[in-house]
């Protein structure tokens, strides 16, 4: 896809805020989110897979649904299949010190993969980029949905999305029975999850709440609602262990943002953040 991203990363943060607009998630489907995460990629089970075994699970976090037809837990009815809950696993979003579309510096929720000061993802040419990111905005388009880039003309001028019409071939896009899986996953024992999904909706997740979802993605057999029994364990295990630098700067972040009391800093302040914790620096705009 043809895009300008230069100084937007619409699609890599929630910019609600900065809307006068009143805007509902960016999602699939017809439920409704129990979470407030806006544009959360959803990533497939081989990500997932990818992600914790390179030691980024702290970098995880599930999303459920509300349906009119489902599965009770914890007071809510969630969307499910055979009565398990159905989930996505996505790319976490703490707050970051941004300025996109010439704004003012302010704290935005953000991709834990996004670096503030250039706007543009670390991990663009690792092996672990999403394939929903590499798409983008294909997915959208080729479902006849409106994109970010079209919302961010329509606030802050553009153009943004160069061309309009979805590559041929879309390898991420799944939908219907092939999706359970592969990107839709179950989770097995809906008993278990009435407090997690309390602090799902409160965004109050702990990390041993966001392993249980990510290691159940990561055990998933696409196809299928089984889940294997020895990979989840090892892989509820790695999450619980994960100690990557951008679990460690999302706490920070975190930590920084609830402190009232001082200014939003320069977004430079993701050297000392990120990059000193071992984040892969980018590139900059001047020869893209």
């Amino acid at each position: 896809m043809r895009v300008d991203c230069e100084g937007c990363a619409g699609c890599c943060i929630d910019w609600r805020p900065l809307s006068n607009r009143p805007r509902d998630h960016e999602r699939r489907g017809p439920h409704q989110p129990i979470d407030d995460v806006y544009n959360l990629v959803p990533l497939s089970r081989d990500e997932v897979a990818a992600f914790v075994d390179a030691g980024f699970g702290d970098a995880l976090t599930p999303r459920l649904w509300e349906s009119e037809e489902g599965v009770d837990v914890g007071g809510l009815r969630l969307a499910a299949i055979d009565e398990m809950p159905t989930f996505f696993v996505g790319l976490r979003k703490p707050p970051k010190p941004v300025g996109p579309f010439g704004t003012d510096t302010r704290w935005l929720s953000a991709c834990a993969f996004l670096d503030p000061t250039t706007l543009q993802c670390r991990i663009h040419d690792d092996d672990l980029y999403p394939a929903e990111c590499a798409e983008y905005p294909g997915h959208n388009l080729a479902l006849g949905s409106d994109t970010e880039c079209r919302r961010v003309e329509s606030e802050f001028g553009g153009p943004r999305l160069l061309e309009d019409e979805p590559p041929d071939e879309i390898d991420g896009l799944l939908l219907g029975p092939q999706a359970v899986g592969a990107k839709v996953f179950v989770h097995p024992d809906p008993d278990d999850l009435a407090e997690r999904i309390e602090r799902i909706a409160e965004r109050t997740l702990t990390r041993e709440d966001r392993a249980e979802f990510v290691a159940t993605a990561a055990a998933s057999a696409p196809g299928t609602t089984e889940r294997n029994e020895a990979r989840y364990e090892k892989a509820k295990e790695q999450v619980m262990e994960a100690d990557s630098w951008a679990g460690r700067a999302i706490e920070d972040w975190i930590e920084r943002a609830n402190d009232a009391g001082t200014p939003v800093p320069d977004p430079e302040t993701a050297t000392e953040v990120e990059e000193e914790r071992g984040a892969p620096g980018t590139p900059g705009w001047d020869h893209i």
